[in-house]
Formats: structure tokens, sequence, C-alpha cells
């Protein structure tokens, strides 16, 4: 059995619908613009996607792993969408692409500024077309500057932004982040700049311009450290993450799997001595404030340590517990998507597709107590295309017949 086969399924026709009424054209491709525009059809957008025809959106090639035929990458962030293929690059897609322009609210692109002048979405076209559109641009080092046209992706971006440096244990070469944190990062980032944009046009009727770089929002992300070492002058080196600000959060061995363990103030602190038993602690002067903690961080993680490999995690878990004491299991991604609680939340759950069920995690934020879900799974490649033509642009169907025989959809 495969781990989708024991999430929960959950029935299409839950999503929200705080964005109903509000047309997105996605214009991306891979991870960071997906993402986003997922996000906006999770809060209840009409999301209209556009695929090369033939090939579609780059990660629906990056298999393995894939499952009932599709990459699994691609199913993570394209739920709540319609495809439809076209090919603007040539002067027949284009003038489809821009009628779509006119009938929607959004548009996303994660094009260079070069190529967006040159498929006729760049920002002065797009705006002629539609002048209160939010155009939101997803790139690697903005839409201006020395850097602008220059290629990025996650791990370049990750490079740029520290996060790589600080990553690890002080032995170890710089390692990136175990997950696309740049690209979930700039597409959470474009998500929320594109809902303040509609809040700011639905008061004054003006459309914006919301630009994402990877390498801001990574760089963003570092904010503690960056404005920890220009202030202080301490330059933070690899250390697997034992040199918190906090002078006990770290990861601890207890007698058989690992925790975490944070003591961020005197209260919190007084509680652990007490779990511990050892309330001597609480009269050694270099133990008391965090300051002095922190200048003997060593001594006391190696005591610290001591304790805990005298008994196994469940036994610690549980004390911190009772006891209202920060800590918790290293999980593995099969223990995380076990966690009871989380699934007890809605975050894991299975989408039928006719006899297979597609794995995904969810929003994560709940609206009224409700969770958000899903209208749509993720689309095959153009399945929406004649629909979109017809309905929305009012094409012939023989014109799009023409229109697919010249490989224009």
């Amino acid at each position: 059995m495969i781990p989708t086969e024991s999430l929960p399924p959950l029935a299409a026709g839950s999503r929200l619908g705080l964005l109903r009424g509000t047309r997105v054209l996605d214009l991306t491709t891979s991870i960071a613009g997906p993402y986003a525009t997922m996000l906006l059809g999770d809060f209840g957008a009409e999301v209209i996607k556009v695929e090369r025809p033939n090939i579609g959106d780059d990660s629906r090639h990056w298999g393995p792993p894939s499952y009932a035929g599709h990459a699994l990458w691609f199913l993570s962030v394209n739920r709540n969408k319609k495809s439809l293929t076209l090919d603007f690059s040539v002067e027949a897609g284009r003038r489809i692409l821009h009628d779509l322009i006119r009938h929607c609210d959004v548009i996303v692109t994660n094009q260079l500024p070069r190529v967006q002048r040159k498929l006729g979405i760049d920002i002065e076209t797009v705006r002629a077309l539609r002048p209160d559109i939010v155009y939101v641009s997803i790139s690697g080092f903005g839409m201006a500057g020395a850097r602008s046209e220059w290629p990025c992706y996650d791990l370049i971006a990750e490079g740029y932004s520290g996060v790589m440096d600080l990553t690890g244990e002080p032995d170890s070469g710089p390692q990136k982040v175990g997950t696309p944190a740049a690209d979930l990062l700039a597409g959470g980032d474009a998500a929320m700049g594109c809902l303040a944009a509609l809040v700011d046009r639905a008061r004054t009727g003006a459309g914006h311009v919301v630009e994402i770089s990877l390498v801001e929002s990574m760089t963003r992300f570092m904010t503690p450290r960056v404005v920890s070492y220009l202030g202080g002058g301490e330059l933070p080196r690899r250390s697997g993450a034992r040199d918190s600000v906090i002078a006990i959060y770290q990861v601890f061995m207890t007698e058989d799997d690992p925790i975490t363990l944070g003591l961020p103030n005197e209260n919190i602190w007084r509680r652990f001595c007490a779990a511990v038993e050892r309330n001597d602690w609480l009269e050694e002067d270099k133990y008391k404030g965090n300051a002095a903690r922190v200048s003997v961080r060593a001594e006391l993680a190696g005591e610290i340590q001591k304790i805990l490999l005298r008994k196994g995690r469940t036994h610690w878990l549980d004390l911190f517990s009772a006891t209202q004491i920060p800590a918790g299991p290293i999980n593995r991604v099969d223990q995380v998507v076990e966690d009871p609680e989380l699934l007890a939340r809605g975050l894991f759950y299975s989408m039928a597709v006719e006899d297979q069920r597609i794995p995904q995690v969810g929003l994560g934020m709940r609206f009224d107590d409700q969770v958000a879900g899903y209208d749509r799974v993720p689309p095959s490649l153009g399945q929406d295309t004649d629909a979109i033509l017809t309905q929305l642009l009012g094409c012939e169907q023989d014109e799009i017949t023409r229109l697919r025989a010249e490989g224009v959809l």
C-alpha cells in the first residue's frame, strides 16, 4: 500500500469562496508561480493556467516520483485550476492571450523582462489591455537592476540569501534547505502581495504591479540573522543551530531518539529544572538569566544532554508536555503525514479522480472554522481549452479546430 491510500478522502466542492468572482491568468511554470496561483485558487479565485501545447508546465515532467501517470511535484501545486494550452509566441496565440487578459483581474508571470516584452506580456502591453489589472511578476532578482535578466531557481536564490551558509554542522559544507524554500516563500509573497493589491483596487479602482524576487523573499526569511549581524557585528556561522539567542534552543539525543527542546524564558527554565530534578541550578549565578546561560551554553547543554540520555524520547516528551515545556520529536516525512492532530485538522487529504486518489497538502488556514478544500483536481494538460475559448471568449468550434491543427492550441 502506498501512503496516499491511508489519507482521509476529501470530496470536491469544499473550496473557500473569499475570492469568488476574481479571475487569475496564470502564465507561470515550475513551483513558485504555480504555488502562488494555487493559493489564490484555494481562496476561491478562478485560475486559468496557460500552458505550452504538447509540453505544459515544466513540473509535469519532473518525475519520478510520479503517481497515476502524473509527476507528483506538479500535482502538489496545481489544484483548483483550469488548463488551457496556447502558444502565444505566435501572432494568432498572442491575440487570444490578449483577449484573455481583458477578461482577467490578475495576471501572474515568471518570465524574465526581455521575454515578457518579446511575448507581449510586459507591464505596458498588459496595462493597455486592462488598466486596472493586478500584474504579479515573480523572478529571481526583480524586474530592474543589473541582475534582472539573469535566470534563477530556488537553489540559486538560497545560495544568494545566506541560508545555505548557515545550514548544517560546523564541519559540513553549505547545505540547501530540504524543501524548495525560496520558491514557496516567493509564491506565498506573490499571493500576499496580490491580495493586498486587490483590496486597494476594490477601494480605489487602481491596478498595481506586484514585483516578487526569489532572492529577496529568501533573504527576508533571514531577517533575524541579518539584523543581528548588522547591529552586533558578529558574523554567524554554521553551528547545527546551536547558536540561538536563546541559551537552550537545540536538538538533544535521548536514550533512543532525538528531540528538540526550547527554554526561552525564566518561567520555562524554572519548570524545566523542576521537571529534571535539578532545582539546584536555580541557585547558581552562572545560570541566572538567559545572558548568563548563553555564556556557558556548551557546559549547560552538556549537563542537560547527560540527563536526557537516561530515558527515551517518549518519556521526556510526555513529561515536558505535562509540565508545559516546549519540546518535540524530529519527525521523518512519513511520521509527519501520520500525525493524528494534523490529520484531524485536515492538513493532509486525498482527492478522488476516477479510480485513483491524489495526495494533497491543504492550505493550512481556517476561515470561520472552515478548512480550505478544492473544487478541481490538478488538471490534465489543456483539458479546459475548448470550454474557456467558447464560454469566455466566444470562439466557434471550427476556429478552435483550425487553431489546434496549426499548433496554436
